[in-house]
């Protein structure tokens, strides 16, 4: 195998059988099924074919279908005349999507119909209808308004998942304003260089949010990281946890229910251009300093919805709960999403397995949860209680469960599948990213499935997997590229244009290069296989990391595992692995030269890995994506780098102690 080859999906642990097939009159009554007829489209080949040749037509017709309404008729649909990196979407239209999200439905039968649903980890809950959230928006927006705050001002949302944070978040966009969204786990550091970098005029904050009971102070964050940003004028304070405490600047600090306060529940949206910017939501940092991507009214709202419409078939009156915090890109893709399609969004605040982990299950039953958005990270934590929690609930709400966040290992998907999904209705994988304001990838209603496996592209995503030369190749790993522009993508890192140029198209001419190992089965089926440049190559032989994982987290004392490549002098790299096992079962040098002898005998002898940790926890952002930049650092005691979106920075201590 040559230094550019890359390694046989043969290898890869995962399922070869198709295990679930479509029911007929649910793909028939499919949201996606309905436009495809309404193109004459005979299936999905007809309509990938169509949609990536003409990109025009097809993104014309997506709006058509979400019944997306302007203030003024965009003139050509898309101009490529700078080129596929610079596209220009809905040329010459104004619209503002918060028309589309509330106004719209204002004095029809969906003003009824409940918008947000909320649970506190307390169970407390709240709901509130298409109509009231949007007299509230228009009471934010003229509080907003008064404060001296309009179009093109950047604002910060640094909240829990409360419905405030909507109210905000809608707010802003009404008055033309840019939203951004903030991680609410995130220190002061983090928060400095969003809101310098973005030059933000105002900030969302609240007093703080219990997480297992015990309180977690927000306010003194926010305070410590405006100090460093003379841009910020001021901060807007919900008193979520009620604390009497609550440190206070005059002139710059307000109250929630103070500035809201006296002001109109009838406002007007700002009148802006389709491609005026809405948001600037930073990625994760996992792999180097985070980058502001810019996202306009016409591409992150359409492209999100789109998502759920047609692969998801989310439909109206119907509910989603992913679990998100708002500052990761699925956040704001619920709200937008179910809003445009007059669907009900879900937002917990708390954590997932408290008190018990029966806790989402319960969630689920309670809300009559269509569409629940989980990770694999999570689905492998819940399974080491076993089937008895999911079992205590009924589930039958659930039309679908969406994954997103990392990649699958065939056991955890298998039990997923089996045990909360009763064997009956499918995993809608689901992978894309914040540039790309969605997904690449996704499941659907119309196509059968294997364990961990994508059903194809969605609809207007050009992608492709191509090898070390840019060359495509089936039947092998190789890197996920995109030829094609789509409405949704990221216009641009905020300030940053050459590291944007840099990051996606500077690789191969004219070829997006994502960043994501994928690869494409003999039955067109697509795997995701984790991020390229997490990349080991031992000796020439280059893998993902989840190869490795997928084989140690098929063992019955695995609950998770992580594997990085670290230096060697003669074969380049080497596999390190570390496994968090399951609940009562103990450390062992026999266990762990079981787990040696699994990935030899599957993997090779050149693949052995130098060795297997054990460790208590494994660092994750919040969304839980495992990050293997920080383990690799913390293992070889080098500079951690970028932290700030690590959801409990203690797990490198786990990793210094198994090393």
């Amino acid at each position: 195998m040559t230094e550019s080859s890359l390694a046989s999906p043969d290898s890869f642990p995962f399922g070869q059988e198709v295990v679930w097939e479509p029911d007929p009159d649910i793909a028939s009554a499919s949201n996606l099924r309905k436009f495809m007829d309404r193109h004459n489209l005979s299936d999905l080949d007809a309509l990938q074919e169509r949609s990536t040749a003409d990109v025009a037509w097809f993104w014309e017709a997506v709006l058509e279908d979400l019944d997306i309404e302007f203030y003024r008729d965009y003139e050509k649909i898309v101009d490529l005349s700078e080129g596929i990196r610079q596209p220009t979407w809905c040329v010459g239209g104004k619209m503002n999507i918060v028309h589309n999200l509330l106004d719209t439905w204002q004095g029809t039968p969906v003003e009824d119909r409940i918008a947000l649903r909320w649970e506190g980890e307390d169970r407390s809950t709240r709901t509130l209808a298409y109509g009231e959230l949007h007299r509230r928006v228009c009471r934010c927006a003229n509080a907003l308004r008064d404060l001296g705050l309009g179009k093109g001002d950047r604002i910060g949302l640094y909240m829990p998942m409360t419905p405030e944070i909507v109210i905000a978040f809608l707010a802003i966009v009404k008055i033309g304003g840019v939203l951004l969204p903030l991680f609410s786990g995130y220190g002061v550091g983090a928060i400095v260089t969003r809101l310098q970098g973005a030059d933000a005029k105002a900030l969302f904050t609240a007093d703080g949010f219990a997480r297992r009971g015990s309180p977690i102070e927000m306010k003194e964050t926010a305070d410590e990281a405006v100090e460093q940003c003379p841009s910020v004028e001021h901060v807007v304070v919900h008193r979520h946890l009620g604390r009497d405490d609550t440190p206070m600047t005059d002139g710059r600090d307000h109250f929630w229910d103070d500035v809201m306060a006296g002001h109109s529940t009838e406002a007007r949206t700002a009148r802006t251009d389709a491609e005026d910017v809405v948001m600037i939501i930073y990625t994760s940092g996992t792999t180097g300093p985070p980058k502001g991507t810019v996202h306009t009214h016409c591409g992150f709202p359409i492209k999100g919805a789109q998502d759920m419409y047609h692969p998801m078939d989310l439909k109206p009156g119907e509910t989603m709960y992913w679990m998100s915090d708002m500052g990761w890109m699925m956040g704001p893709w619920l709200v937008f999403g179910t809003l445009t399609i007059g669907a009900t969004m879900v937002l917990y605040d708390g954590a997932p397995d408290h008190p018990d982990p029966g806790r989402l299950w319960r969630m689920v039953d309670d809300h009559e949860v269509t569409h629940l958005g989980v990770s694999p990270t999570l689905i492998r934590a819940l399974k080491t209680h076993g089937d008895a929690p999911v079992n205590a609930s009924d589930r039958s709400s659930l039309r679908a469960i969406g994954s997103t966040g990392s990649p699958w290992d065939p056991e955890s998907w298998r039990w997923c599948f089996e045990t909360v999904l009763n064997g009956e209705k499918p995993i809608l994988n689901y992978s894309g990213g914040t540039e790309i304001s969605g997904g690449i990838l996704c499941g659907n209603f119309l196509e059968p499935l294997k364990p961990a496996a994508f059903s194809g592209l969605v609809p207007g995503m050009d992608a492709d997997v191509v090898d070390a030369e840019g060359t495509p190749v089936r039947g092998e790993v190789g890197e996920l590229v995109l030829r094609k522009p789509w409405i949704g993508m990221t216009r641009g890192f905020w300030g940053e244009d050459d590291r944007y140029r840099d990051a996606y198209w500077n690789r191969f001419d004219g070829l997006w290069v994502h960043g994501d190992f994928a690869a494409i089965d003999a039955d067109g089926l697509w795997y995701i296989l984790g991020r390229s440049d997490d990349t080991i190559n031992v000796a020439g032989k280059r893998l993902g990391p989840a190869e490795i994982e997928a084989l140690l987290n098929a063992h019955e004392a695995v609950a998770e595992s992580a594997a990085i490549g670290v230096p060697h002098d003669v074969k380049g790299s080497e596999i390190v692995a570390f496994a968090v096992l399951e609940p009562g079962r103990d450390e062992s040098d026999d266990l762990r030269e079981e787990l040696l002898q699994g990935v030899v005998d599957e993997m090779g002898k050149p693949l052995k890995p130098r060795e297997i940790l054990f460790a208590d926890a494994l660092p994750k952002t919040r969304n839980a994506k495992v990050m293997r930049r920080v383990i690799r650092a913390a293992y070889l005691d080098e500079d951690l780098g970028d932290t700030s979106s690590l959801d409990d920075p203690s797990t490198i201590e786990a990793i210094r102690a198994a090393r």
